[in-house]
């Protein structure tokens, strides 16, 4: 083995490229952070890396020239000679986990190079590296240039190509300088790998899989799950491949693994950072009881009963939850890791799960009980993106009466007319004030199943709601229904209940509130936000990555917004998404849950994912071609929408913008390959299952791009924030974001009727989640509400050097200006007592969509406002 070392560090590579001869120096400055010293403790590879050091072969870059080709390199650009990082050991002397460090590198330039255009890293050390940036100065014909790399490179053994950067130029296709061209294609070919294999983590491939890796068959069939994707009963977008091997009792699944690992193949520079990674962790120690079940939940069953008042609930706030005796927690620490858990106990060790108190009972312990924060919510909430304006009543079924029979509303004009302040609901609907909470359609199917098949027990609800004077919206009723399939003339067995406030009819009502509020919930976790944003972005970033260079203008325009999203979804798919896993646990479709979204995907549509589209097909704007965006609320007070419109079209304005200065005609979009490939595939493979819907952008014309990409980052950054980050505001506190119904409405007559005559706040406790799960789920949003610490935040980019091209920077900049305008005007509307729907009853604000491009902190946490550019937890 010694032989080999010295070999490797003394002898001469065979394949090291011809050199240019020596002409004057170019010198240059490479920022990176060294594995070992972040994270490492590997003796062997430290050692083995100074000795390469020592002999100088430890780091090389190689330029590559822009402007010269060589013939007898396929025309590739000439190669400088390979110049080292300089002073490797004393730089690295100092370095702590987090640093760190610039390097100054020395290259001999000839004429014959002319200015560099990319260049070419070899990393000779056992030990991967990542490289920031690298800054060449005085270079001849150029002056200053930099080049831009955030990437992770692995000992170059790792590899079977260069691995090469380029500056941080951009060109089209067809403007890329013919001695970049190769480099180019061939980098988009080792992305996109040979699609066989399992991936490992110095691997850089982007391929594309099936949703099969959510079940383990080999436990039983409870633990199974259905493939999604790849069928018309089960459509789904793609996921990130693994090439993980197949299960062992089901050929169509792959291999999962073990629950507590988080090492699962995305491309490396594709996993969260050290900072975010510390982070991630130290907040994920509150959810690792759901895999840790088995072992502690004979110890939560002595300790931990039902919630019996509502004082219970918030004393998880006010004073954690209190372990009787010292043995039980002797015992916790025997059945389960202590480094888990010792962060959740407070440092006299008595308590145990203390939370943040939520926004939503801060300023008011009841307020969120009131009719009116339950209707404003809708508009302000944590999924305000539901609500829809009611054309007919009473409200129609769209589900197929073939299959599911009459599934029409029970409402009655008896119902509500007496509660409409003096409006018939003709002329509320004339007036376009009558709107609607429908979860009625996307539940029935499953319902049956549900309530059969797992402990849950619940409705599917329809909730009609009457817009006022002052902009709020009042509950008219709430509709309760059961399927009734074998009586297909009245398929649904439903009641409709009213507002009241006092005696046992307050105490049903504040149950209908409760049970529509569980299908909210679910709808939100699993559609609003899961599906409607984690899962049809994921296809684009693997597109991306494998059809457009880095050097493509739209490569530069969308990638900072997919930061950190295929490891997240990577993380959900092995512990939040999966059979028996966390979201599982906690929300009322149980086992289904994932199912159902493939179902509810059938009917998914890019184009209505624009916020315009989405307000209009949801009937809650009209077309105005007077008002900005082309449309006009009909909630003036819509908080969601209001502030939506402004960033929807400030993110529009700068794509436009950045598209039409590289895109001066139709033509250019028909003719660049890169872009027609990128689209295709995204169509094809991404999204395959719907490749033959008609609405998909024909990607022709300017106006399809820049729709397209306006889009895709409104849903990666904007709607993603809307539907994440309120969630431990406002489900923070169970009670008011139930998850989980567990019985049904009681029958008079019932013990629990008279229980809940007696004792409403047991008997509402007793229906919504129980007290583990509630644990469970409050530790989940904690965790998912939280910012980062680096998070890079709308109209923020994490070097201005992303570009050389100095228009779409003095766009951008323009761009971030209009988003600190928006922050202005939300602090302002916030303010306004007119508003009521801005603050509500519980008084918090609406700040969801509170870009944060001014708050230069970076403090993270549980903020309540700030948009990242990504879906980046």
């Amino acid at each position: 083995m010694i032989g080999e070392l010295l070999e490797t560090v003394c002898g001469k590579n065979p394949d090291e490229p011809k050199n240019i001869d020596n002409g004057q120096k170019i010198k240059g400055r490479v920022v990176l952070m060294k594995k070992s010293f972040m994270d490492s403790t590997d003796f062997w590879a430290s050692f083995l890396d100074r000795i390469y050091t020592l002999f100088h072969k430890g780091v090389s870059l190689q330029l590559i020239s822009a402007v010269h080709g060589d013939s007898a390199n396929g025309s590739k650009g000439k190669l400088g000679k390979p110049a080292f990082l300089e002073n490797w050991i004393p730089n690295l002397r100092s370095l702590t986990a987090e640093d760190e460090v610039t390097f100054d590198v020395t290259f001999d330039w000839h004429e014959s190079i002319g200015v560099p255009g990319a260049f070419i890293i070899r990393n000779r050390h056992h030990s991967q590296i990542y490289i920031k940036t690298v800054t060449l100065e005085d270079v001849p014909g150029q002056g200053q240039l930099h080049f831009v790399c955030n990437s992770w490179v692995y000992p170059a053994r790792r590899y079977k190509y260069d691995r090469v950067f380029f500056a941080n130029k951009t060109y089209l296709p067809c403007d890329t300088p013919e001695p970049l061209r190769l480099y180019r294609e061939e980098e988009l070919i080792n992305l996109r790998g040979d699609r066989s294999g399992m991936l490992k983590e110095w691997d850089r491939v982007y391929d594309y899989a099936l949703y099969n890796d959510l079940g383990s068959p080999e436990k039983g069939s409870d633990h199974a799950r259905p493939v999604l994707g790849g069928s018309e009963d089960y459509p789904y977008p793609r996921r990130g491949r693994t090439g993980r091997p197949p299960n062992k009792d089901d050929s169509k699944s792959e291999s999962r693994l073990p629950l507590l690992s988080l090492n699962i193949y995305v491309p490396r520079d594709e996993k969260f950072n050290q900072v975010k990674f510390s982070d991630f962790l130290a907040y994920a120690i509150k959810s690792v009881g759901q895999v840790l079940v088995p072992e502690i939940k004979s110890i939560f069953d002595k300790t931990l009963d039902e919630f019996d008042t509502f004082q219970d609930v918030l004393n998880l706030y006010e004073g954690g939850v209190k372990l009787p005796d010292g043995h039980n927690l002797t015992e916790l620490r025997k059945c389960v890791p202590w480094e888990f858990f010792r962060e959740l106990l407070r440092s006299d060790g008595e308590r145990f799960l203390k939370f943040p108190v939520p926004d939503v009972i801060k300023e008011d312990k009841t307020a969120w009980r009131t009719d009116i924060e339950f209707g404003r919510e809708m508009l302000a909430g944590l999924n305000p993106v539901v609500i829809r304006r009611l054309e007919e009543f009473p409200p129609t079924s769209k589900l197929d009466p073939e299959k599911y029979g009459n599934q029409n509303s029970s409402f009655t004009r008896e119902h509500i007319e007496t509660n409409m302040n003096g409006l018939t609901i003709s002329e509320a609907i004339e007036q376009n004030k009558l709107f609607i909470l429908d979860h009625h359609d996307a539940l029935i199917p499953y319902l049956e199943r549900i309530n059969k098949d797992t402990n849950t027990r619940t409705y599917a609800s329809r909730t009609l709601l009457l817009l006022q004077d002052d902009g709020t919206l009042k509950p008219l009723a709430i509709e309760l229904s059961l399927p009734n399939f074998q009586n297909k003339e009245n398929s649904a067995i439903s009641r409709v209940i009213t507002p009241a406030e006092h005696g046992i009819e307050g105490s049903i009502w504040q149950l209908a509130k409760a049970y529509a509020a569980v299908n909210d919930s679910g709808y939100h976790h699993l559609i609003s936000h899961w599906l409607n944003t984690h899962a049809v972005i994921e296809p684009f970033i693997i597109a991306t990555n494998r059809q457009l260079s880095v050097l493509h203008p739209i490569y530069k325009l969308l990638h900072p917004h997919f930061r950190d999203t295929m490891y997240i979804n990577a993380l959900a798919r092995q512990i939040l998404i999966s059979a028996r896993g966390i979201l599982e646990s906690t929300v009322y479709p149980r086992k289904y849950s994932m199912e159902m979204t493939s179902v509810i995907y059938k009917n998914w549509n890019f184009t209505e994912q624009a916020l315009p589209a989405d307000l209009l097909k949801r009937g809650v704007a009209v077309p105005d071609p007077s008002q900005p965006n082309g449309l006009k609320l009909l909630i003036e007070d819509y908080p969601y929408a209001v502030d939506g419109l402004e960033i929807w079209s400030a993110i529009k304005d700068w794509v436009e913008e950045y598209c039409l200065f590289y895109y001066r005609s139709d033509d250019i979009v028909q003719g660049d390959s890169e872009l027609q490939s990128w689209w295709k595939e995204l169509r094809e493979e991404g999204h395959g299952d719907l490749k033959d819907k008609p609405w998909w952008p024909n990607m022709q014309t300017r106006d399809d791009l820049i729709e397209t990409c306006t889009i895709i980052i409104w849903v990666a950054s904007a709607l993603h924030a809307a539907v994440n980050f309120g969630q431990y505001s406002y489900a923070g506190y169970l009670l008011n974001r139930p998850t989980i119904s567990r019985r049904l409405l009681p029958e008079q007559g019932t013990p629990e009727y008279a229980e809940l005559e007696s004792d409403p706040e047991l008997a509402l406790l007793k229906t919504i989640t129980a007290q583990f799960q509630t644990l469970l789920g409050i530790s989940l949003i904690e965790v998912l509400s939280r910012h980062s610490t680096d998070e890079i935040y709308l109209g923020q980019r994490d070097t201005p050097e992303w570009t050389s091209d100095t228009t779409p920077k003095r766009a951008f900049t323009r761009f971030s200006t209009k988003l600190v305008n928006i922050e202005q005007r939300i602090a302002l509307r916030n303010a306004d007592k007119r508003l009521k729907n801005r603050v509500g009853p519980v008084n918090v604000p609406y700040t969801l969509l509170y870009p944060n491009t001014t708050d230069n902190s970076r403090s993270g946490g549980l903020t309540g406002k700030g948009v990242p550019n990504s879906i980046s937890i």
